[in-house]
Protein backbone atom coordinates (compact mmCIF):
# COMPACT_ATOMS: atom_id res chain seq x y z
CA UNK A 1 0.00 0.00 0.00
CA UNK A 2 1.26 3.41 -0.65
CA UNK A 3 1.88 5.79 2.04
CA UNK A 4 -0.45 8.82 2.84
CA UNK A 5 0.19 12.01 1.44
CA UNK A 6 -0.94 15.42 2.02
CA UNK A 7 -3.68 14.98 -0.28
CA UNK A 8 -4.70 11.62 0.45
CA UNK A 9 -5.32 12.94 3.75
CA UNK A 10 -7.11 15.46 2.49
CA UNK A 11 -9.14 12.96 0.19
CA UNK A 12 -9.80 11.17 3.57
CA UNK A 13 -11.14 14.26 4.95
CA UNK A 14 -8.30 13.94 7.80
CA UNK A 15 -6.95 17.60 6.77
CA UNK A 16 -9.06 20.18 6.33
CA UNK A 17 -9.65 21.88 2.53
CA UNK A 18 -11.87 23.99 0.79
CA UNK A 19 -12.62 21.35 -1.15
CA UNK A 20 -14.66 22.45 -4.22
CA UNK A 21 -15.30 19.01 -5.45
CA UNK A 22 -15.51 15.32 -4.81
CA UNK A 23 -16.41 12.09 -6.53
CA UNK A 24 -15.07 8.55 -6.33
CA UNK A 25 -12.23 9.35 -8.77
CA UNK A 26 -10.54 12.85 -8.08
CA UNK A 27 -10.49 15.99 -5.30
CA UNK A 28 -10.52 19.06 -5.93
CA UNK A 29 -9.36 21.87 -3.59
CA UNK A 30 -8.16 25.76 -3.35
CA UNK A 31 -4.74 26.20 -2.82
CA UNK A 32 -2.90 27.27 0.49
CA UNK A 33 -1.14 29.99 -1.27
CA UNK A 34 -2.88 30.72 -4.62
CA UNK A 35 -0.29 32.01 -7.70
CA UNK A 36 -3.83 33.26 -9.41
CA UNK A 37 -6.83 34.71 -8.15
CA UNK A 38 -8.21 31.13 -9.35
CA UNK A 39 -5.99 28.48 -8.08
CA UNK A 40 -7.62 24.67 -7.58
CA UNK A 41 -5.54 21.30 -7.05
CA UNK A 42 -7.72 18.47 -8.64
CA UNK A 43 -6.12 15.23 -7.65
CA UNK A 44 -6.99 11.44 -8.28
CA UNK A 45 -8.15 10.01 -4.94
CA UNK A 46 -5.90 7.25 -5.80
CA UNK A 47 -2.43 7.66 -4.71
CA UNK A 48 -0.19 7.96 -8.00
CA UNK A 49 3.52 9.46 -6.81
CA UNK A 50 4.54 11.07 -10.49
CA UNK A 51 3.07 11.43 -14.05
CA UNK A 52 6.21 8.30 -14.42
CA UNK A 53 4.27 5.89 -12.38
CA UNK A 54 0.69 6.24 -14.46
CA UNK A 55 -0.62 3.07 -15.56
CA UNK A 56 -3.28 2.73 -18.08
CA UNK A 57 -5.59 1.73 -15.56
CA UNK A 58 -5.40 5.24 -14.61
CA UNK A 59 -6.55 6.58 -17.77
CA UNK A 60 -10.39 6.94 -16.89
CA UNK A 61 -9.19 9.48 -13.95
CA UNK A 62 -6.68 11.07 -15.59
CA UNK A 63 -9.00 12.11 -18.53
CA UNK A 64 -11.83 12.44 -15.58
CA UNK A 65 -9.77 15.13 -14.35
CA UNK A 66 -9.89 17.29 -17.49
CA UNK A 67 -13.44 16.94 -17.78
CA UNK A 68 -13.47 17.87 -13.72
CA UNK A 69 -10.77 21.05 -14.85
CA UNK A 70 -13.33 22.11 -17.73
CA UNK A 71 -16.43 22.32 -15.44
CA UNK A 72 -14.42 23.97 -12.82
CA UNK A 73 -12.93 26.83 -14.69
CA UNK A 74 -16.20 27.48 -15.99
CA UNK A 75 -18.21 27.32 -12.18
CA UNK A 76 -15.23 29.54 -11.47
CA UNK A 77 -16.07 32.23 -14.31
CA UNK A 78 -12.39 31.73 -15.57
CA UNK A 79 -13.14 29.49 -19.03
CA UNK A 80 -14.09 32.33 -21.43
CA UNK A 81 -10.87 34.60 -20.97
CA UNK A 82 -8.78 30.99 -20.53
CA UNK A 83 -6.93 29.69 -17.61
CA UNK A 84 -3.79 26.96 -17.56
CA UNK A 85 -3.67 23.84 -16.32
CA UNK A 86 -0.40 22.55 -15.04
CA UNK A 87 1.09 19.39 -14.23
CA UNK A 88 4.48 19.17 -12.53
CA UNK A 89 6.83 15.89 -12.69
CA UNK A 90 9.86 15.01 -10.03
CA UNK A 91 12.25 17.68 -7.85
CA UNK A 92 13.19 19.69 -11.60
CA UNK A 93 10.01 20.23 -12.46
CA UNK A 94 9.56 21.74 -8.55
CA UNK A 95 6.58 19.26 -7.54
CA UNK A 96 6.79 19.84 -3.96
CA UNK A 97 3.92 16.71 -2.87
CA UNK A 98 4.41 13.70 -5.00
CA UNK A 99 0.62 12.73 -5.15
CA UNK A 100 -0.35 13.15 -9.20
CA UNK A 101 -2.06 16.64 -9.00
CA UNK A 102 -3.74 19.20 -11.73
CA UNK A 103 -3.20 23.03 -10.60
CA UNK A 104 -6.24 24.94 -12.37
CA UNK A 105 -4.72 28.53 -12.43
CA UNK A 106 -7.11 31.73 -13.48
CA UNK A 107 -8.71 34.71 -13.37
CA UNK A 108 -6.07 36.95 -14.61
CA UNK A 109 -3.57 37.42 -17.70
CA UNK A 110 -0.71 34.39 -17.04
CA UNK A 111 2.20 35.26 -18.81
CA UNK A 112 4.59 33.02 -20.46
CA UNK A 113 4.87 29.73 -19.39
CA UNK A 114 8.91 29.89 -19.15
CA UNK A 115 11.09 33.08 -20.37
CA UNK A 116 11.58 32.85 -24.04
CA UNK A 117 14.74 31.23 -24.86
CA UNK A 118 14.81 29.00 -21.87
Amino acid sequence: MQEDTLFSKIVKGEVPADIVFQDERVTAFRDIDPQAPTHILIVPNKIIPTVNDVSEEDEATLGHMFIVARNLAASEGVDADGYRLLVNCGRHANQEVFHLHMHLLGGRPLGRMLPAGS
